[in-house]
């Protein structure tokens, strides 16, 4: 797929993780970077026993984040398409979203940075990698806006509402809710969705409070890992519509061609 949508694969190497990531040759210009942050990927063989390697079986995100007109980079998680001496199945379990794989992702951002030349990012996080862009966008500032597929933008509410075991060594998006009510963000969920429910979407916008900018959606016809290769090419460079975050946020239809 890299080398169809001209796109270089490399090894972005970071303490304590490597990284693989796949770049674009094409000229960057003065937009902001947008980058595709890749979701928790095969975590767990069953409900009690981690898998020995997360990569993901579906290469969703990356189809999507290769196809993209625009020049994007896709981004892997740690451990994923790649072996580190430093993974630990906690890694993709309990500490997902833990500090060591922020930070990993955050010095790849400055990586990115300084190969280049970017003033600033877009992030595109899909499933777990939405609150992996929540949390780098809480901490950076040149994060200009984020945009999730499918997103589990609080681990802490996830975990609740599917009586799931708690994610102890990591990091909950809504602790920086004071930073993240600034940043512009637009968040699409699938009505069918049953690994991430859409109801978390309320949830998230209720606890986070009245944000700047925030755009929410559910989209018919649409789960974790149907419907996204239609409808994503319909939102993806679609102005943020501000006022898009009611209680209920209306359902909208996946466009047809």
């Amino acid at each position: 797929m890299a080398r169809q949508y001209d796109h270089q694969l490399v090894i972005l190497q970071t303490d304590p993780f490597d990284l693989r990531a796949a770049l674009p040759k094409a000229q960057i210009t003065d937009a902001p970077l947008r980058v595709y942050l890749e979701g928790d990927g095969r975590a767990w063989i069953t409900p009690t026993q981690p898998s020995l390697d997360p990569t993901p079986r579906n290469p969703l995100l990356a189809r999507l984040a290769l196809s993209d007109p625009q020049p994007s980079v896709y981004l892997a998680r740690p451990c994923q398409y790649v072996v580190s001496p430093a993974c630990t199945p906690d890694d993709w379990t309990a500490a997902r979203f833990a500090e060591t794989i922020l930070g990993s992702l955050d010095q790849a951002l400055d990586q990115l940075r300084r190969r280049y030349g970017n003033r600033q990012f877009e992030l595109v996080g899909y499933s777990g990698g939405g609150a992996l862009a929540l949390l780098l966008a809480a901490r950076r500032g040149d994060i200009v806006q984020v945009q999730t597929l499918a997103g589990n933008l609080s681990p802490r509410l996830w975990t609740q509402r599917l009586a799931l075991a708690p994610l102890g060594d990591s990091l909950e998006p809504l602790d920086f809710a004071e930073r993240l009510r600034k940043l512009p963000q637009r968040h699409l969920s699938g009505v069918e969705d049953r690994v991430v429910p859409s109801s978390l979407l309320d949830e998230y916008v209720s606890r986070l409070g009245p944000a700047a900018c925030m755009e929410v959606r559910r989209l018919e016809r649409v789960d974790h890992h149907a419907g996204w290769l239609e409808s994503w090419p319909y939102w993806r460079d679609r102005p943020i519509e501000c006022g898009a975050a009611p209680a209920a946020p209306p359902s909208a239809q996946v466009p047809r061609p």
